[in-house]
């Protein structure tokens, strides 16, 4: 008669300090219950531990544990519960890869769309730059669950990230994301301003033709401290950004969130026209030298 199987090596994680009841009139959501309880992934998400998709699959699988008992799927919480994962999940969650991407102009960060290619297509050993020195090899099933962290439009260019690991997802286009994006943005000053509502109205307010070079030379100073601050897109007020000169012709655009083409809708609000963008930074990871069309993968020593 064969041995039973051992039951799986867990590592304790220690409980936080508590998380504090929702309090009343705040919205609620489905990963919260009565008493100040959340859901079970949503709490391990929280930690740092897994994305929500990640918990789930590890729940199923039995290899998490809720104050010693083995959890249950969809199960609520209390904030400073005791939560001890496997090591076969770790395991897992070890082989996962991040990579970066210098997107090129004319490639889509996700799904194809209209015969465009997408950015995974890039993926691929030819492609991998030739400084890159983690310490990893590329295999095509790091190919699978590879998805953008955040995106880049189809004719702006630099950093892109693509994960297999939902905790980096999350932490780049979580809800709660707070991480810097940096980006160097060529601009026009055309004084044909765009305002933000239904009739996505046009209105002239400076005559004669677009200014193309030396553009801080006539933009409006009041205009940059609005483009700082005090816009807003689809009705909701956008966060201060940080907006210098980096040159005449160039802006350095530093953002904490990301609606759709925000940067080009900014600049139409106050008679910009972005002619040239580039992504070069997200949190504490640069784009460097990294040459378009080229990737790396993140390395070990590299937090955003």
């Amino acid at each position: 008669m064969s041995n039973p199987k051992p039951p799986p090596t867990l590592r304790r994680v220690a409980a936080p300090t508590p998380r504090a009841p929702i309090p009343a009139g705040q919205t609620n959501t489905a990963a919260y219950g009565a008493g100040g309880t959340l859901r079970l992934n949503k709490r391990m998400a929280e930690l740092g531990l897994a994305s929500r998709r990640e918990a789930d699959e590890w729940i199923g699988k039995g290899w998490v544990k809720v104050d010693g008992r083995v959890a249950e799927m969809g199960m609520q919480v209390r904030p400073d519960v005791r939560i001890e994962v496997a090591r076969q999940a770790q395991g897992q969650q070890a082989n996962r890869v991040t990579i970066l991407l210098n997107k090129p102009m004319g490639i889509v960060s996700g799904q194809a769309e209209d015969g465009h290619q997408p950015a995974i297509t890039l993926i691929q050993p030819q492609n991998r730059w030739k400084d890159d020195n983690a310490r990893f090899f590329f295999h095509p099933r790091q190919l699978q669950s590879l998805v953008p962290a955040g995106r880049l439009d189809i004719d702006s260019i630099g950093l892109l990230v693509l994960t297999q690991d939902g905790r980096v997802a999350r932490q780049l286009i979580g809800e709660d994301s707070v991480l810097e994006k940096e980006y160097l943005v060529r601009v026009s000053y055309t004084g044909l301003a765009r305002r933000d509502g239904p009739a996505d109205q046009l209105m002239q307010i400076d005559e004669g033709d677009p200014v193309t070079t030396d553009v801080q030379a006539v933009f409006p100073s009041e205009r940059l401290a609005l483009l700082r601050h005090g816009l807003s897109l689809d009705g909701q007020a956008l966060k201060p950004a940080t907006i210098s000169w980096q040159n005449p012709e160039q802006l350095r655009v530093v953002l904490t969130e990301g609606k759709k083409r925000q940067i080009r809708r900014m600049c139409e609000q106050v008679g910009l026209k972005v002619v040239g963008l580039k992504r070069v930074r997200i949190g504490k990871v640069m784009l460097g030298n990294l040459p378009p069309g080229q990737w790396r993968y993140l390395a070990a020593h590299e937090k955003f």
